[in-house]
């Protein structure tokens, strides 16, 4: 909820935003959970803490996380700032005695981002990392499947990442977005680390990456095209493509040829699901209730929450249960790993395995 005067604030996380980019979608998270407040925000840019301020009048926006902190008696904070701050803000906010819930990734590089558990581990600060397309509605028959074995054993997973983004995308805000230094990468780093994510949890933990990396069609100094093959400690196999050249409108499309059948999913919305055994009429009901999107499905489904609503919601309902976020530091840790190991790969010309 946001903070007002009249908002009884016991029993609720006192929450804090840095940074209002994709931060506004942390503001509409915190707003929509029952298990915090907002009491803060923070940017350097006047005119968004201006618009933000237009819309929010009631919560006070600050220049500066040490300004946020030291006005405000703040239990947690979302680190919402270019890829290449995320860890060092992280580290600062957790020293200061707040938890910390970090957009994806935790930074543009393992090395970088290592000193975030161990700043978790040292404080004893819960740290949590944004991951929300693990909650999509299209995935819940994924989970169920995989978690009862109605999948069977998966043989083949074919990942790709295909959106558009146009100059202007990436010489906004400073032209941050696809250098190495800030961005970590292009195309694989900063649109695809979220299908990296499902990736992983669907193939499970994997042996090796060969990947090509290409810049086609951008004034960028990474790459805005991938295309990586791994290979699973299961035996399984995955292709993993990712691109901004895109024509507008494409997608993300995730398919797995499974001992049992044939699954395929666009973005939040299952499209394909077919397993021996099952009726067309099973399959038609599990099409119609699963391919309508997260949007739709809120209405469907009172009470349930989806994207960083409902990572928001979890983290702080581990803060106030005293248990560990739904993705730690930890975990967020591999879908990064996996991403340097391709661009490895990409730049060495050999294959990376995985210890």
């Amino acid at each position: 909820m946001l903070y007002s005067k009249e908002v009884d604030q016991s029993g609720l996380v006192r929450y804090g935003i840095l940074g209002l980019g994709i931060g506004m979608a942390h503001v509409g998270a915190a707003a929509a959970s029952g298990k915090c407040v907002l009491c803060a925000v923070a940017d350097l840019d006047e005119a968004r803490r201006a618009n933000f301020n237009a819309e929010y009048p009631d919560v006070p926006a600050y220049n500066t996380l040490e300004e946020m902190l030291a006005a405000e008696d703040l239990d947690a904070v979302s680190i919402c700032l270019p890829t290449g701050m995320h860890a060092d803000y992280a580290i600062r906010a957790m020293e200061a005695g707040v938890h910390v819930l970090v957009e994806k990734p935790i930074d543009v590089t393992v090395e970088k981002a290592l000193p975030v558990i161990e700043a978790a581990k040292k404080t004893g600060k819960k740290c949590g990392v944004v991951f929300q397309n693990r909650y999509n509605f299209g995935m819940d028959p994924v989970w169920e499947g995989l978690s009862n074995g109605t999948l069977g054993k998966i043989f083949l997973g074919t990942f790709a990442v295909k959106w558009h983004r146009d100059d202007a995308y990436y010489a906004a805000n400073g032209g941050w977005r696809g250098t190495w230094e800030m961005d970590g990468g292009g195309s694989l780093m900063n649109q695809s680390i979220h299908t990296v994510d499902l990736m992983l949890q669907i193939m499970g933990k994997p042996k090796s990456i060969t990947s090509q990396m290409r810049l086609c069609n951008h004034n960028i100094d990474s790459e805005d095209l991938t295309v990586s093959t791994l290979t699973f400690e299961s035996g399984a196999v995955a292709t993993f493509t990712s691109t901004t050249c895109a024509y507008p409108g494409i997608c993300t499309e995730i398919s797995l040829t499974c001992e049992n059948g044939y699954v395929a999913l666009d973005a939040d919305k299952l499209t394909m699901w077919k397993l021996r055994g099952a009726s067309p009429e099973d399959e038609a009901e599990k099409l119609a209730r699963y391919s309508v999107g997260n949007r739709k499905a809120q209405k469907l489904c009172r009470g349930r929450l989806f994207g960083h609503k409902r990572v928001v919601d979890d983290f702080c309902a581990a803060i106030l249960e005293d248990r560990e976020p739904a993705v730690t530091v930890e975990a967020g840790l591999l879908p990064l790993r996996v991403i340097c190991a391709a661009y490895e790969s990409a730049k060495t010309g050999k294959t990376v395995f995985f210890d």
